[in-house]
């Protein structure tokens, strides 16, 4: 089910060409023209969604049970030394086209062109203030 403008839909739709990874009913996988690190590619549902908000289980289930066999694949072509998965979601997560994906970011040593950068907060926190925090989130589900 495509999305009229969206960019990922008329890929899968051949629309627009990629280099395509693979492809079956429910995911299509091409690399990302970045190419951050050699290998860098998306993996998309078929079905448009917007983000990992609006995305049906049924649909996130077989676009999730995908990611390990693209990236075992990139694995074995290049051996890369680990690899980053990224999700972006909302334009303040830096999410720029929206139909889910996935980013699997080959990492080759820590000048391979990617980094993320994390400030950690633990000392801001008590345990119980983690306990309220995941009761308020376990409230939501």
């Amino acid at each position: 089910m495509s999305h009229e403008g969206c960019i990922f839909c008329k890929i899968i739709d051949g629309e627009i060409p990629s280099a395509k990874v693979y492809e079956d009913e429910f995911v299509y996988a091409f690399l990302d023209i970045s190419q951050v690190t050699k290998g860098h590619t998306l993996i998309i549902p078929k079905t448009h969604t917007k983000n990992i908000y609006e995305t049906p289980e049924n649909i996130a289930s077989e676009f999730f049970a995908r990611v390990p066999k693209v990236a075992n694949a990139i694995k074995a072509a290049y051996n890369p030394i680990g690899m980053n998965l990224l999700n972006n979601n909302e334009k303040p997560a830096d999410q720029s086209v929206f139909h889910l994906h996935i980013h699997l970011i080959p990492r080759y040593g820590e000048n391979d062109g990617y980094s993320s950068n994390w400030t950690v907060h633990a000392d801001d926190y008590t345990a119980d203030d983690l306990q309220i925090i995941a009761q308020e989130i376990s409230d939501s589900l």
